[in-house]
């Protein structure tokens, strides 16, 4: 009885707050903001679905070198409501055309010293975004040193989160790297394991509502941000990095001067569909600043390395891999590590001209590092500055490399930010795609630099190849991905294993196995299986890979369950591909509603008499319904 009393107090306080308060509806009035100062001063906002809290009031403010925003504040002016909208183009994603929609409303703070920050509110149908804009104009560098706000979520809130591995730990000292395992459906206010705390995207489950917090519109001037180990009664921090995520002698925190703004930090909010159909990480990103992009092409690549290991970086493996390649009309070959000393420049150069016989273009592995980490593979420490970078890639497009993969950076401080920046800047002024390992979340970064085909930033299929127990999980962490680290960002999880792994048995079929390349999308889409292992397969999966695109005209989440199963579709052209997984713990009959696709029949790619020998066969659309056991998937063709 006095829980039932106390939470009755609370609802009535946290409900006089909000009516108090400033309002903000979204453009079709599903969500609405409430924004006000507390009696001492302090900034709250809290996110409604129409009269219905789905958090409870949320601190704001932030701090500068010199002044704070936090308590004492008063408000001093507010804005009109103004509609947003926005078209762009994306080279990777959910979509090619992104459209965005939202109402912006602005208030103006003051401290007690008379300085000023502007709160900005956008809020669109999918949830919503606040940055501080700090106006006027100085000569000295304002420092941005912590920021006080985050989330404040109802008691009996779920949680799907990944932690952050402390800085310089691990192999070789490379973390962090984004490599952990999630938690699962988690009451709020679990601590993370790690000091460092919990990385975006960040999913919760309140109700009938999915809630996803995270961040977007990097512009090189600050960190990335996270969210803090320890959230005491559901309240959940935003943090900065540790020192130790820095380049040498590189700056961690955001420094500016006036004017300038903080990143957009996100919440969003509806049910499963809204959240996975969501464009928003990009909505509110950069726009794109290359003039040149006739050279970016999306696309598979083969790859060694990922069963082969470091001893197969030789000439003769890698034209082979080029033959590959080329016979599945894929337009990439990735060589790893080590190229430089067991290949070499010149064969390198031998071999790209080769490759670009048979259209088939070869990506370049290098190592970002300084002395932020111990590792120990070549190319090292040739992308550290300007100069160097920009002769490294003359030397590139000289030999007819189309791209890089650059592995190995040191965290979220504001130094790494701007030096992927500069590495894509620099790429893409000779003609060079990119993919980052050993990497942050991209946060938008590919609308900004469309040469920014991938990241790794996940726990890939390597780790499978690493150890028997990431083999266990596979299922479930890969039921994870689609709503959370691929939610927004490309992920170069480089899937797809159809013979055996060394050393390892897997626990998925190869009708799993295929739907991957379909519910994870990235602009570099690294298969891993061997040209041995695609031998033995039937005709009609070659041919499945050979037609598979790896640019999304669109995208609908059919349906699904985060570290369960998922089923989303996606369209190229007039082509849609519809792709399952499930993880279990039990059998599921898969009966996906397919109306919006505006066909009748469609072929389905699963397991046949084995796991390991695919099937196909002819379906009717409106009469489809598919048994999976766990470990299992499928692939649907509609023409």
């Amino acid at each position: 009885m006095l829980r039932k009393l106390t939470f009755f107090l609370l609802f009535c306080s946290l409900s006089a707050m909000a009516d108090s308060g400033r309002r903000l509806a979204s453009p079709n009035d599903g969500l609405r903001l409430h924004f006000d100062l507390d009696d001492r001063g302090r900034p709250w906002f809290q996110l409604l679905a129409g009269d219905d809290p789905l958090i409870r009031p949320s601190p704001l403010g932030i701090t500068l070198h010199n002044t704070a925003f936090v308590d004492g504040l008063t408000v001093a002016a507010t804005s009109g409501i103004d509609p947003v909208t926005d078209r762009y183009r994306l080279w990777t994603g959910k979509r090619t055309q992104a459209a965005y929609r939202a109402n912006r409303w602005t208030v103006t703070l003051r401290n007690a010293a008379g300085h000023a920050v502007i709160i900005a509110f956008q809020l669109s149908d999918d949830g919503l975004a606040y940055r501080y804009e700090f106006p006027g104009e100085s000569d000295d560098v304002r420092v941005v040193t912590a920021e006080h706000g985050g989330v404040h979520f109802v008691h009996g809130t779920r949680a799907w989160l990944q932690p952050k591995a402390n800085a310089r730990t691990g192999w070789s000292k490379v973390n962090p790297s984004y490599e952990e395992d999630y938690l699962q459906d988690i009451p709020v206010g679990t601590p993370s394991p790690m000091e460092s705390g919990w990385v975006y995207p960040a999913l919760f489950r309140y109700g009938d509502t999915w809630l996803v917090v995270s961040e977007t519109g990097m512009d090189g001037t600050f960190p990335g941000s996270n969210l803090a180990a320890e959230s005491p009664d559901g309240f959940y921090r935003i943090r900065y990095p540790q020192a130790a995520e820095v380049i040498t002698n590189g700056k961690l925190l955001g420094e500016a001067r006036l004017p300038f703004h903080t990143p957009w930090r996100l919440l969003l909010a509806g049910d499963l569909a809204t959240i996975m159909d969501s464009t928003l990480g990009t909505d509110l990103a950069e726009p794109n600043v290359l003039e040149n992009t006739g050279f970016i092409e999306p696309g598979i690549s083969a790859w060694s390395w990922g069963l082969l290991k470091d001893d197969y970086t030789i000439y003769p493996v890698q034209k082979a891999f080029v033959d590959y390649a080329a016979d599945m009309n894929w337009p990439y070959v990735l060589v790893d590590a080590d190229w430089d000393q067991k290949i070499g420049y010149g064969k390198i150069a031998d071999l790209a001209e080769y490759a670009a016989g048979k259209d088939v273009g070869l990506l370049l592995w290098y190592n970002s590092s300084g002395a932020w980490n111990e590792t120990v593979y070549t190319p090292k420490s040739r992308l550290l500055t300007r100069a160097d970078r920009r002769a490294e890639f003359a030397r590139l497009q000289a030999m007819g490399i189309r791209g890089v993969k650059v592995d190995f950076f040191p965290g979220d401080g504001a130094s790494v930010i701007q030096y992927y920046r500069d590495i894509l800047r620099d790429a893409a002024d000779h003609e060079l795609v990119v993919n980052f390992h050993g990497s942050t979340l991209p946060r938008g970064l590919q609308r900004t630099f469309p040469n920014h085909l991938t990241s790794e930033a996940v726990k890939g299929l390597e780790f499978i190849t690493f150890e028997q127990a990431n083999a266990e999980r596979e299922a479930t962490h890969s039921a994870m991905l689609p709503f959370t680290r691929n939610l927004f960002d490309p992920m170069d999880f480089t899937p797809m294993v159809l013979g055996d792994i060394p050393d390892r048995e897997r626990r998925t079929s190869n009708g799993f196995q295929l739907a991957l390349p379909v519910l994870f999308t990235s602009g570099l889409q690294h298969l891993v299986t061997t040209p041995e292992q695609m031998a033995a397969m039937p005709e009609f999966v070659k041919e499945y890979l050979r037609e598979l695109p790896a640019r999304w005209d669109d995208s609908r989440f059919v349906g699904g369950y985060p570290g369960r199963h998922v089923t989303i579709a996606r369209r190229a052209g007039d082509r849609w591909y519809v792709a399952a997984i499930h993880a279990g713990p039990a059998n599921r009959r898969f009966v996906p509603d397919l109306a919006f696709t505006g066909r009748a029949r469609g072929r389905l790619i699963t397991d046949g008499v084995s796991w390991r020998e695919p099937a196909q066969r002819d379906v009717a659309l409106d009469d489809l319904a598919i048994e999976l056991e766990p470990g299992t998937g499928f692939v649907l063709i509609i023409d």
